[in-house]
C-alpha cells in the first residue's frame, strides 16, 4: 500500500469514527432533548389548565354545576358575574367584635340577618368600630388574573403547540354517596402538545404512562371520581 492509500485510509477511518462517535452522542441526547421539549411544553400546558380550572371554579359557586364548554366558560369570564366578600373591621379589633356583638344582642334574636346587617352599617358609618361581611356581584373579568397582563382568554380552548387543536373538556354530575357532586375534566393529550417532536419517541412516553395507569397526557380534575379538581401533575 502507497503512502497516499494509506494516507487516504486513514483519513477515511478518521471521519468514520468521528461520525459513530456523532451517532452515538446523537442517539444520547436525542431522549434528552425531547424530555426537555415536553416539559417546556407541559409547563404552558399546565398553566392553561390552571386557568380554565380557577374559570371552573368561580363558574360552579355562581352557577352550581361545572361548564360543560369553553364558550359556555368564555361568555361567564367576559360577560358573567361572581360573588365577592368584603370584610368591613378586623376580629382581632376587640373593641369591634364587642361592638357587634353588642349591635346584635339589642337587635333580639328574631332579627333577620339583613337587618343586622343594615344596623352595622349605620354603626359603621357613624364611626363605631365593628366587624362584619358585604357580598357584593362584580364582573368576572374585573375579579379574575388581574395580575396576569399577558392572560388570554382565547388561547383556554386551544391545546399548545398543537397547531390549533382544542382542549378536551366536559362536565357531569355524578351520584356519590347519595349526593349529586358536579364534576369537570379538562385533558391535552401529548399527542398533541408533542406535535412536530418525535413520534416514536412520544408513542413511548404515551406507552409508558398506560403501563402507569396514567392518562397519556395533561389532566386537571375528573368526570369519573371527585378528586377536588386535582391536575396530574400535582
Amino acid at each position: 500500500m502507497n503512502k497516499s492509500v494509506k494516507i487516504a485510509v486513514e483519513c477515511a477511518l478518521g471521519a468514520l469514527i468521528v461520525l459513530l462517535v456523532w451517532l452515538t452522542v446523537k442517539s444520547v441526547q436525542k431522549p434528552v432533548e425531547f424530555n426537555k421539549e415536553v416539559a417546556a411544553r407541559s409547563q404552558v400546558g399546565i398553566q392553561r389548565l390552571k386557568d380554565i380550572r380557577t374559570l371552573q371554579v368561580a363558574f360552579k359557586s355562581e352557577n352550581g354545576r361545572f361548564s360543560p364548554t369553553m364558550d359556555s366558560l368564555k361568555m361567564f369570564y367576559e360577560s358573567g358575574k361572581m360573588a365577592v366578600v368584603m370584610q368591613i373591621g378586623s376580629l382581632d379589633d376587640s373593641v369591634a367584635v364587642a361592638n357587634t356583638e353588642a349591635i346584635k344582642k339589642a337587635a333580639g334574636k328574631k332579627a333577620k340577618p339583613d337587618e343586622i346587617l343594615a344596623k352595622l352599617q349605620e354603626a359603621y358609618k357613624q364611626g363605631t368600630p365593628v366587624v362584619f361581611s358585604v357580598t357584593s356581584q362584580v364582573p368576572v373579568k374585573d375579579t379574575l388574573f388581574n395580575n396576569r397582563p399577558d392572560f388570554c382568554i382565547d388561547s383556554l380552548a386551544y391545546i399548545p403547540f398543537s397547531g390549533g387543536q382544542k382542549t378536551e373538556m366536559e362536565s357531569t354530575i355524578k351520584l356519590v354517596s347519595g349526593v349529586n357532586v358536579p364534576l369537570f375534566e379538562a385533558r391535552m393529550p401529548y399527542k398533541a402538545l408533542c406535535k412536530g417532536l418525535d413520534n416514536q419517541l412520544r408513542i413511548n412516553l404515551d406507552a409508558e404512562r398506560r403501563d402507569q395507569n396514567k392518562y397519556e397526557g395533561l389532566q386537571v380534575g375528573s368526570v369519573t371520581a371527585p378528586n377536588n379538581n386535582a391536575g396530574n401533575w400535582e
